[in-house]
């Protein structure tokens, strides 16, 4: 059927109650015009106000998605995490077996004198600070001070670091005193809350 584009100048004289009579292109006119009338009222009126609610629900879902695949790389490897956390458990303990008990820290005393004369050094003090509670255990420090030579302080250095219980050095001054070297430093060894807890 051909459609014929002068018969749409009669749409002004159409009856509305002869719909049925119409020609074939003022049919097709307002059917389109329909058409277009409703999809644009749907849209406006049914379609636009859930937009939002799509955009938040697309968002929930990737967020899900992601939490998700965050869950089962963990599920995937959870043998692998729980043989991690025994190594650090079984190394948290060895750790803790390292730092002294309250019993102990006298005789720690003792073996950083030892290694210091061993090393060839003359202490002219030491002597303990107050202790600092920190939350999962105490410091406390040791001030020290000694003279010798400067091989003397790093093999001095270096026999603190090999004794079995866990001692840092701070707060390093090296000065000339007379004919000798003076170093004044700090000393800190740690006791575990865990071992407070247990006595």
């Amino acid at each position: 059927m051909k459609f014929d584009v002068n018969k749409l100048k009669e749409m002004n004289e159409l009856d509305f109650e002869q719909v049925a009579n119409w020609p074939f292109e003022v049919k097709t006119v307002v059917t389109l015009f329909i058409v277009v009338l409703v999809a644009v009222g749907g849209y406006y009126g049914l379609i636009s106000s859930k937009l939002p609610v799509l955009d938040k629900v697309q968002a929930k879902e990737a967020e899900l998605k992601q939490t998700f695949a965050a869950k089962y790389r963990i599920a995937v490897n959870l043998e692998a995490y729980e043989e991690q956390l025994k190594r650090i458990q079984d190394d948290f303990s060895s750790m803790l077996k390292s730092l002294p008990t309250s019993n102990e820290t006298p005789g720690l005393i003792d073996d950083i004198t030892f290694v210091g004369t061993t090393a060839g050094l003359t202490f002219r003090l030491i002597n303990w600070q107050n202790e600092i509670p920190k939350e999962f255990y105490t410091e406390l420090p040791i001030q020290m001070e000694v003279t010798g030579s400067y091989h003397e302080f790093g093999q001095f250095v270096s026999n603190i670091a090999g004794l079995p219980r866990i001692v840092t050095l701070h707060n390093f001054d090296i000065t000339r005193d007379g004919g000798q070297l003076k170093l004044q430093l700090q000393a800190k060894t740690y006791r575990t809350a865990v071992s407070e807890q247990s006595k």
